[in-house]
């Protein structure tokens, strides 16, 4: 791809900028400062935001990644964009919705970055069409944890593992995602269930046939309130809207899922919708309260703010200090088989009793698979998405509803996602994320160890 052929740079890198030289130059510079780094020092990203939970002490350091956060170019014809790994979605959406263009899978927070969406996973209403974010690279430079720079396509296998390895093989620097077309406008229609397994029904012969009642579908998700009332949001791309709703002020969209059958918004506005107010995890600091909301800047109503206020309560120890009965978090994303949907669902309202919850369904777009979270091609799965804490039980320690979480998932053949704590043994770990095949890649990316191993990063605590 020509980088310059309806290129996007942004201004504040000037005008006279040549992208490839810049991005080239960083790279040249990373490899210095990683080369610099003594033999057995730990290596990190030092990193403005994160979308992780796995909350760790404070580290001093880390490598320097500012300059790789720049959509290096847009080719419309193509529908490629090339962008460096440390890039928002944010920034990338604003750089191809002037072109009528946007990302296959665009995950639900602003600040979630290119790369951490590709080594990690992402997901969003266009999964049941599209699958996971990586599925819609076609090109991806990596700097492994042995400090060379890796140019690699779908037929290799460091692409292949590179997803779900959380910066324990290297880090993604530069991507080639491929896009799609938009329009103006995207029409929701919230539908009404009382029973999760007609729910589950419909969700099948949605993801099926593109279309429901009639009338295709380009997007689904789902919210679910309690056992007895659930929604499925159906939403199509639409040229011309009768009106549009703003939930970047003081409206809340997912309250409006039970207010509203019909409703439209922008396309951007669509895409950021759950970015506001952070699904509904907004709640905890009171900004949903209408006197609140009404004094709060909208440029604080943000899910990276929120998570800030999040990780200095964590570090600080203040709500533990107010006496409060003890919680443990429950911060997860899993995906079940859809068949199995409504026996997950009744175990969660039985067992943990957090509302509300996210549904969305996915099926992989890449039939070859990814070896480290190895779903089946053949399988309509949804994630069911979950944020918020539970009291214990007298006698429970923390980590037990987690590791009850953990249990049931696998008992139904699903899988969870690794950005929040886990809480799994070791054996039964690299059963279920294919622990010989990420030893093949670590001794062949990362042969000396510089960078964690993935159990020891996401399951150990540090």
């Amino acid at each position: 791809m020509d980088p310059g052929k309806s290129g996007v740079l942004p201004a504040s890198s000037g005008p006279n900028v040549d992208p490839v030289s810049d991005h080239e130059g960083a790279v040249a510079a990373l490899r210095g400062r990683y080369a610099a780094i003594p033999a057995g020092a730990p290596v990190r990203l030092a990193k403005s935001t994160s979308n992780l939970f796995r909350f760790r002490d404070d580290q001093p350091g880390g490598l320097d990644v500012h300059r790789f956060n720049r959509v290096l170019s847009v080719d419309r014809e193509a529908r490629i964009a090339r962008v460096q790994g440390m890039t928002t979605y944010e920034d990338l959406v604003d750089a191809t919705l002037p072109h009528g263009l946007v990302p296959l899978v665009v995950p639900q927070l602003k600040t979630i970055t290119l790369g951490g969406a590709v080594a990690g996973l992402g997901i969003e209403s266009s999964s049941y069409r599209n699958g996971l974010p990586h599925e819609s690279v076609r090109e991806l430079e990596v700097m492994t944890g042995e400090g060379a720079v890796e140019v690699v396509e779908p037929g290799d296998d460091l692409f292949r593992g590179f997803p779900n390895s959380y910066g324990t093989l290297g880090y993604a620097l530069r991507l080639d995602i491929e896009l799609e077309p938009v329009s103006p406008y995207v029409r929701l229609r919230h539908v009404p269930f009382g029973d999760a397994a007609e729910c589950a029904a419909v969700v099948s012969a949605i993801c099926a046939e593109g279309a429901y009642l009639g009338e295709p579908v380009d997007f689904v998700d789902g919210t679910v309130f309690s056992a007895g009332e659930q929604y499925l949001t159906l939403g199509d791309w639409a040229g011309a809207a009768p009106r549009t709703s703003d939930y970047t002020g003081n409206r809340v969209y997912y309250r409006s899922i039970r207010e509203r059958r019909t409703d439209y918004l922008t396309a951007r506005d669509y895409l950021w919708r759950w970015d506001t107010d952070w699904f509904w995890c907004s709640r905890a600091f009171g900004v949903q309260h209408p006197l609140v909301r009404r004094l709060v800047p909208k440029r604080y109503l943000r899910s990276d703010v929120y998570r800030r206020v999040v990780a200095w309560d964590r570090r600080h120890r203040f709500s533990a200090r107010l006496g409060r009965a003890v919680e443990e978090p429950v911060i997860q994303d899993v995906e079940i088989p859809v068949d199995r949907l409504a026996e997950f669902l009744d175990f969660f309202h039985r067992e943990i009793g957090i509302s509300p919850v996210w549904l969305c369904p996915i099926r992989l777009r890449d039939r070859a698979g990814w070896p480290l979270y190895p779903m089946d091609p053949d399988v309509l799965y949804v994630n069911v998405g979950f944020w918020s804490s539970v009291a214990l039980r007298p006698g429970e320690e923390v980590g037990s509803r987690n590791r009850l979480i953990e249990a049931e998932v696998t008992r139904l053949g699903g899988h969870k996602s690794l950005y929040s704590d886990s809480y799994y043994e070791e054996e039964e770990f690299w059963d279920l994320y294919d622990g010989p095949a990420y030893r093949r890649l670590k001794e062949r990316y990362d042969p000396d160890g510089r960078l964690p191993d993935l159990y020891a990063k996401c399951v150990l605590r540090g």
